[in-house]
């Protein structure tokens, strides 16, 4: 057996390479796990936006799925942009078959320009054949929002929304805090199916450098797991790893230019003051 724990996502390529399959593949390397991939989609993108997507067909994916399932070991893995319902069930079938165990789901639907990932009849079928099996599901507010079918604008409604997936058969759900109101500090929402909650807390930086922040994110907590870290302690990793990847800006492009991946290996996640992340029961 591979001493590297090998990894497995299943996105949308994007050809400014700041999210989607690059982003995933950067971040794993960064932590320290073999990465395979899954193509969904391929988009034509860059920083200022989302130009134009080619899904892939399903036998497509159900081959690709195929030969990861026929030749690796996958330790953990973690969806992104998914697109459209034959996709959503190709992707369960295949996790089911494969009897792969850790599931990160980050329901990717809107683009930073506001382009859709994923088409709203498709989200029915994210919430019967994909959340069941999810270890931890990673939405952003407005993504919460869809899910839950809900406005989520304060502490009690994102509790609410989150209770909400839960019961969809998520083992966990992660709501981040991204799009929140507060000018100085994110928080991002914990809930576990036992009912244990937490609050990971950190400063906001200031930048447009955000594009990839919620695959980054996802790609990291599926690395961490895949090493063996329970949940609780690979979103505090995954935190991490964004905040210095948002810190230690690239100046790439002229729109939402993507996070740098490689700083939290490089030490900026050691630094204080603004990179710090606070927990709370």
């Amino acid at each position: 057996m591979s001493a590297i724990p090998q990894v497995l996502t299943i996105a949308g390529s994007d050809s400014g390479g700041g999210a989607g399959i690059q982003a995933d593949i950067k971040t794993f390397q960064e932590l320290g796990v073999y990465s395979t991939s899954v193509i969904t989609a391929v988009t034509s993108q860059n920083t200022l936006g989302v130009n134009a997507i080619y899904p892939m067909g399903r036998e497509a994916v159900q081959s690709q799925l195929q030969a990861i399932g026929e030749d690796f070991q996958i330790a953990a893995l973690k969806t992104g942009m998914l697109f459209n319902a034959e996709i959503i069930e190709e992707t369960a079938y295949n996790i089911n078959r494969f009897e792969w165990g850790i599931i990160v789901v980050d329901p990717v639907m809107i683009a930073k320009g506001g382009a859709h990932l994923l088409r709203q009849e498709a989200v029915a079928a994210l919430k019967q054949h994909l959340l069941p099996l999810a270890t931890v599901v990673t939405p952003n507010i407005p993504e919460a929002e869809v899910l839950c079918g809900m406005a989520i604008d304060d502490a009690m409604t994102r509790r609410k929304a989150a209770e909400k997936i839960i019961s969809y058969g998520a083992e966990s759900v992660v709501i981040k805090g991204g799009h929140g109101k507060d000018p100085y500090v994110t928080e991002d929402f914990y809930l576990h199916q036992s009912g244990e909650c937490l609050l990971f807390r950190s400063a906001r930086i200031d930048t447009t450098e955000t594009h990839g922040t919620g695959c980054t994110f996802a790609a990291a907590l599926t690395a961490e797991m895949a090493k063996g870290a329970g949940i609780k302690e690979a979103i505090y990793v995954a935190k991490r790893f964004i905040q210095a990847a948002l810190t230690d800006g690239l100046h790439i492009g002229a729109g939402h230019g993507p996070t740098n991946h490689a700083a939290y290996k490089a030490g900026v996640s050691k630094r204080e003051g603004e990179n710090s992340v606070e927990i709370y029961g």
